[in-house]
């Protein structure tokens, strides 16, 4: 970002607006859509201003990858969190806000999907398997508040759910995969098995096993 005459350089904000800057075009062009000439004159900076601060494109790519997963973990979050202290209710929140992402014009898919799809490098992935790890921890948490036996299992089926309506709503139909997988993960959740429920199902004794006498 250009620096006006007598301002002092700050070092952090320069580099947080280069990342803000970029990311909207990396995401709608692709991280191979746009090269480092344009995307430096799009965003304002000098080559040597962004390769001083992230040494190569892929850098930047790897910063605002990161910078992303942090900004929409915090999102998905807190719309949970403000729907209150029923996890279904929280569930129900989290595929609201999923569809109304899906219809903003700007919607071009995930960009951790695009990006392990378009650059295969290994920081690339291993940003895109931080980022569902944190998607997965908070449906897991939302599976064990509702009293789910098996959080686990029930946050990797849910993490389904959201990724799988993601992918759909960017490549076939953007007007009704979140309600769809809203449906399905909510009758998912009341579906689950809850704590103790081995407890309460009646013993039957396997066929051919000897009485005992009283």
């Amino acid at each position: 970002m250009p620096v006006p005459k007598g301002s002092t350089i700050d070092p952090e904000r320069t580099r947080s607006g280069i990342i803000d800057a970029a990311s909207p075009l990396l995401y709608e062009r692709g991280l191979h859509g746009i090269g480092v000439a344009e995307l430096c004159s799009r965003i304002g900076v000098s080559k040597e201003t962004l390769y001083r601060y992230f040494g190569t494109k892929d850098g930047l790519i790897q910063a605002v990858l990161e910078a992303r997963s942090d900004r929409v973990t915090s999102w998905i979050a807190a719309a949970a969190g403000a729907a209150g202290e029923d996890p279904r209710e929280q569930l129900a929140a989290v595929f609201d806000e999923l569809h109304r992402w899906y219809e903003e014009p700007t919607f071009r898919g995930c960009a951790m999907h695009n990006a392990a799809a378009q650059h295969q490098a290994p920081p690339v992935m291993g940003i895109t398997a931080r980022h569902l790890d944190r998607r997965l921890d908070l449906l897991t948490a939302i599976a064990r508040r509702a009293g789910a036996a098996d959080p686990d299992t029930v946050g990797r089926q849910l993490l389904l759910l959201v990724e799988g309506a993601t992918l759909i709503a960017a490549h076939y139909d953007r007007t009704s995969a979140g309600t769809h997988a809203k449906q399905a993960a909510l009758a998912l959740l009341a579906a689950a098995p809850p704590v103790g429920a081995s407890l309460l199902r009646p013993h039957v004794t396997p066929p051919g096993t000897p009485r005992a006498r009283h």
